[in-house]
């Protein structure tokens, strides 16, 4: 089951403003890829690398922060169609999804960036992190969370993590593989319920609510909320 966990960075004064300009550059790279994306219709990985993955490095990526910024565009604009797909943004020919088809996806100056195991590495017994940033890589940038959240990261995170910036202050979002527990099939303590749609609700000891019984009970108080509308007396000076 995968988790996230959030960290939060302790950056020193020096640190701090090189982490900012750090997502800058990565976001104003993403703006570029994602522009030539939609001019040139390439929402693919490696179809737009091709494109752009010089550009990139010449505005001070290094490789592997060029392939992420790559991949989070890519990965937006699948969002994108995803919801266009879905009908989320409307109908064909509707304002809010002519307005989402009619120009690329933009980045934020300080959103989120990805990094991989190549980019940031965890001293976990320290509570600091290596990270590459535009200037070089960072080593003994502090970070704290809470006492499970730091047990789970470090006996489970996997993949990517974002750097992330909000409200002056700096996180990381890490992505943890967690094994799910086995299922409790003697549960004591407390009743389970599980809600449907022909019973309403079904509960841990056998008993049901049908959907009958309920719809009944909400007719019923229906017609005396109504009855009791009409017999109410008037509020004084109402005409």
């Amino acid at each position: 089951m995968k988790m996230v966990v959030q960290v939060k960075l302790l950056p020193s004064a020096e640190q701090a403003p090189r982490l900012l300009a750090t997502l800058r550059t990565c976001n104003k790279g993403a703006d570029l890829a994602s522009r030539v994306a939609f001019d040139k219709r390439e929402f693919s990985r490696f179809g737009l690398q091709k494109l752009v993955y010089a550009e990139l490095k010449s505005m001070g990526l290094g490789a592997q922060a060029t392939i992420r910024s790559i991949k989070k565009v890519v990965d937006a604009y699948g969002t994108l169609h995803a919801h266009i797909k879905a009908g989320n943004l409307g109908r064909p020919g509707s304002k809010q999804r002519l307005k989402a088809e009619s120009k690329p996806v933009q980045f934020r100056p300080d959103a989120a960036q990805p990094y991989d195991d190549r980019l940031l590495s965890w001293q976990y017994d320290q509570r600091t992190v290596s990270i590459w940033t535009t200037a070089g890589r960072l080593k003994g940038v502090r970070f704290v969370g809470h006492p499970d959240h730091l047990h789970r990261l470090a006996e489970h995170r996997q993949g990517e993590t974002d750097l992330v910036h909000r409200d002056g202050t700096f996180y990381l979002l890490a992505t943890c593989e967690v094994p799910e527990d086995e299922p409790n099939e003697n549960p004591s303590g407390f009743t389970g319920v599980d809600l449907g749609i022909v019973n309403i609700a079904t509960t841990s000891t056998g008993a049901g609510t049908v959907a009958g019984d309920s719809t009944g009970s909400a007719s019923r108080c229906g017609t005396c909320a109504r009855s009791c509308r009409r017999n109410a007396p008037s509020p004084p000076g109402a005409l």
